[in-house]
């Protein structure tokens, strides 16, 4: 299902990755309320009590361990993707943001957004590590990443979501579309003409 929310410098360009641990910006958000970007979006809990548990909340790909990265889209569904790939995909996403379990060095959240830089945005690819759901990560993942966005001066975000998550994006201002708008998908099936 599509949601979109009435959400909103330019972005950065795309990034020149080298192998697959993708470097960027070697940045981690610091304060609970500031986004390097600006933005008025409240986060629900701060990067300190996130650090106290035992997690980082990194911006960018520095550090990313993009087969670390698969095994957690493999453990919540996502098929197994090729890490050439995600590293493309990567390179042509203007937001990253993803928790890293301090004591292991792995990946336990991930989200990153693409769009046009001035008006929208789709964020892809949330997930959080079963291990770890349940626990907030993925709330702070997605106020952080909505506030980069806003901070962007981006109007229009969206997501596609499955139906049986439907009921966490909403408290974080999310709605199926206002204007009634249903997404559509490419298929390669091909209706047959009668």
């Amino acid at each position: 299902m599509l949601l979109r929310g009435v959400i909103s410098a330019p972005l950065p360009p795309c990034l020149n990755f080298g192998q697959v641990r993708v470097p960027t910006f070697p940045r981690k958000l610091s304060v609970a309320s500031s986004s390097p970007y600006g933005g008025d979006y409240p986060l629900s809990v701060s990067d300190a009590a996130l650090e106290s548990r035992g997690f980082l909340l990194r911006r960018g790909a520095e550090g990313l361990d993009l087969e670390e990265l698969n095994a957690v889209f493999v453990a919540v569904g996502f098929p197994r993707r090729d890490p050439e790939k995600i590293r493309l995909a990567l390179e042509h996403t203007q937001a990253v943001l993803w928790v890293e379990h301090r004591r292991t060095q792995r990946p336990v959240a991930f989200a990153r957004a693409t769009g046009d830089g001035v008006f929208n945005a789709i964020i892809w690819d949330v997930v959080v590590d079963p291990s770890f759901q349940g626990i907030g990560l993925g709330k702070a993942v997605i106020e952080r990443l909505l506030k980069e966005l806003l901070g962007r001066g981006i109007s229009n975000i969206a997501l596609y979501s499955e139906p049986r998550v439907l009921g966490f994006y909403r408290p974080l201002g999310f709605i199926a579309d206002p204007d009634g708008i249903r997404g559509m998908v490419y298929s390669k099936r091909q209706n047959k003409i009668k």
